[in-house]
């Protein structure tokens, strides 16, 4: 007997309602959407005549997610970037002297004085006044060596240590290079990242390419350089002891000093240790705010490490003057005025409120550890998204109107059903994509096109094994229920494997493979539901109100 419980029938139209739900404010706020102004109201929280336009048709309280459109699209930002990962090297050597310095120091009755000579960035060569302890100043910078894990697990140190005459020469290993630039590259994805999330954009595309390069691709963003503003600025903070102020911009500064430039004052250069005593990169927090005098300003917060220094340095140098350094300039020189136990601050300059915003949210994201080189930047204008949209509506209208036709010339009443749960079957496709933030590219379109046309493969395996039961003589009921039952196997197999190639597509590929994969799994899904389901439930439906002694199939 065809039967369907009632919690059963409430549960199923439960569904279709609410994907369908979930899946109207795409038609709501198309206008939002494509709008660049509207679109940037909804996400910093402004009202525009557009939005409440809109939100006047759609109510505040039901679901507003939207599908994102991809770059293709909606039109945006494109860049290519390689990570100078020689940067990195320089960095490493300038925080490994205070170390070696301090090792040698303490051998100096068999080394004698030590010195810091000029040398190249990714190199330091420290000169011994006796040069017969050599082998002894050899052994204690080796000691100083830590392991790197390799790919082959075989470990490896860090640093090499050699004698040319009486200096010392020590640099990074070959195995601490490649270390080293995986991590540069893997750490620059990670806060590019998190610099693009902090400004709200949507479902961007940050991915590594080859040994040291990252492809950006954002959609709905204004221009590549805009972008650019956003993640090319490197914002490597530090806090460096001051060794004096000078107007000469040929000022040769100390051996592990440098000059370095004012940001507000002009033709002002301050000599600072290279070595900081805190970076940014301890740095747990960062807002814009206000300083005493009402100006806008920058607070910070460190970690224990670098509240811990932070501490100790302002504690042993009250009244004298802290550089806080930002990307080789200095952005502010206070007087440490008395000890700061608690490893917070206020960085003060000559900010806009914009620029105050701008740095706080460059320093929570962290700084990256090398610069970049912009190699393609490309701005996509989003007419060229409207012609794909266009085209993918056209692809997808012609599509739908071909199977409704067919379905309903080949099944007659029952194909009609089938009809309406292929309508049903698209609207909670979308409903879903808008519940999981997923976003449309054109070879997602071509999925949703695909899924069309595969929606009604499980209808029409049903509708042919109930004209092979009505054949033998069944029972209307009986041939129904038979029909569903038998087709049953055939169906899930059937798209079973097609879901098991689109997780595998998802897995492995990338970028617009991703995007068909999505919407073709999604839509695997939602045909599975409509077809057992929805179908079945509206011809049981028909068939207690009518009653019919024969049915056509």
């Amino acid at each position: 007997m065809l039967q369907i419980d009632t919690w059963k029938r409430v549960l199923i139209w439960s569904v279709c309602v609410i994907g369908l739900l979930m899946a109207l404010p795409n038609a709501f706020y198309t206008r939002v959407e494509q709008s660049n102004d509207a679109k940037a109201a909804i996400e910093f929280g402004i009202d525009t005549p557009d939005m409440q336009a809109e939100a006047a048709q759609w109510p505040n309280w039901l679901p507003s997610s939207l599908v994102n459109l991809g770059l293709d699209l909606r039109g945006g930002a494109h860049l290519l970037a390689e990570v100078k990962v020689q940067d990195v090297y320089e960095s490493r050597m300038d925080a490994m002297w205070p170390e070696i310095r301090d090792a040698l120091r303490d051998e100096r009755a068999t080394v004698g004085t030590i010195r810091r000579q000029d040398s190249a960035p990714d190199e330091i060569r420290v000169r011994i006044s006796q040069p017969e302890g050599m082998a002894r100043a050899l052994e204690v910078v080796r000691g100083l060596a830590r392991q790197v894990q390799t790919l082959s697990g075989v470990g490896a140190t860090d640093i090499e240590a050699r004698a040319e005459g009486d200096t010392i020469v020590v640099q990074l290993s070959d195995a601490e290079k490649l270390a080293s630039d995986d991590r540069t590259v893997r750490q620059s994805l990670e806060i590019i990242r998190r610099r693009i999330d902090e400004v709200g954009t949507r479902e961007p595309t940050i991915q590594r390419q080859g040994a040291d390069r990252i492809l950006i691709q954002v959609p709905g963003i204004g221009s590549a350089g805009e972008l650019k503003d956003i993640i090319g600025t490197t914002a490597q903070l530090t806090f460096n002891p001051v060794g004096g102020r000078t107007t000469d911009v040929d000022a040769t500064p100390g051996i592990g000093q440098e000059v370095v430039p004012s940001i507000d004052e002009e033709g002002v250069y301050y000599i600072i240790d290279s070595a900081p005593v805190v970076t940014g990169e301890e740095l747990v927090d960062a807002q814009p705010a206000f300083d005493q005098n009402g100006r806008p300003a920058v607070s910070f917060r460190f970690n224990t490490s670098g509240a811990r220094k932070f501490g100790d340095y302002t504690l042993e140098n009250i009244g004298a003057p802290f550089a806080i350094v930002l990307d080789d300039e200095v952005i502010s020189a206070p007087v440490i005025q008395s000890h700061i136990p608690g490893g917070s601050g206020i960085i003060t300059g000559n900010f806009t409120v914009e620029e105050s915003t701008n740095l706080a949210v460059l320093l929570r994201a962290g700084a990256l550890p090398a610069g970049l080189d912009f190699l393609e930047e490309r701005t996509i204008g989003p007419e060229l998204g409207q012609d794909s949209i266009d085209a993918g509506k056209v692809a997808t209208i012609v599509a739908f109107i071909a199977v409704l036709v067919f379905m309903a010339l080949s099944y007659g009443l029952f194909g009609i059903f089938a009809n309406i749960a292929l309508i049903l079957n698209v609207g909670l496709l979308f409903g879903l994509l808008s519940l999981i933030g997923a976003t449309l590219t054109l070879p997602g379109i071509a999925g949703i096109v695909l899924t069309v046309g595969m929606a009604v493969d499980a209808n029409v395996l049903i509708f042919e094994r109930i004209r092979e039961e009505l054949k033998s003589a069944r029972g209307p009921a009986r041939a129904i229920e038979l029909g569903y039952e038998k087709a049953l196997s055939a169906i899930l197999d059937a798209n079973v494997t097609t879901f098991i190639t689109a997780t595998i597509l998802f897995a492995m590929g990338s970028g617009p493979v991703r995007g068909f994969a999505i919407t073709l799994g999604l839509g695997i899904l939602t045909s599975v539901f409509t077809a057992i389901f929805v179908t079945r439930l509206m011809i049981v439906i028909w068939f207690e109100r009518r009653r019919p002694k024969t049915i056509e199939v």
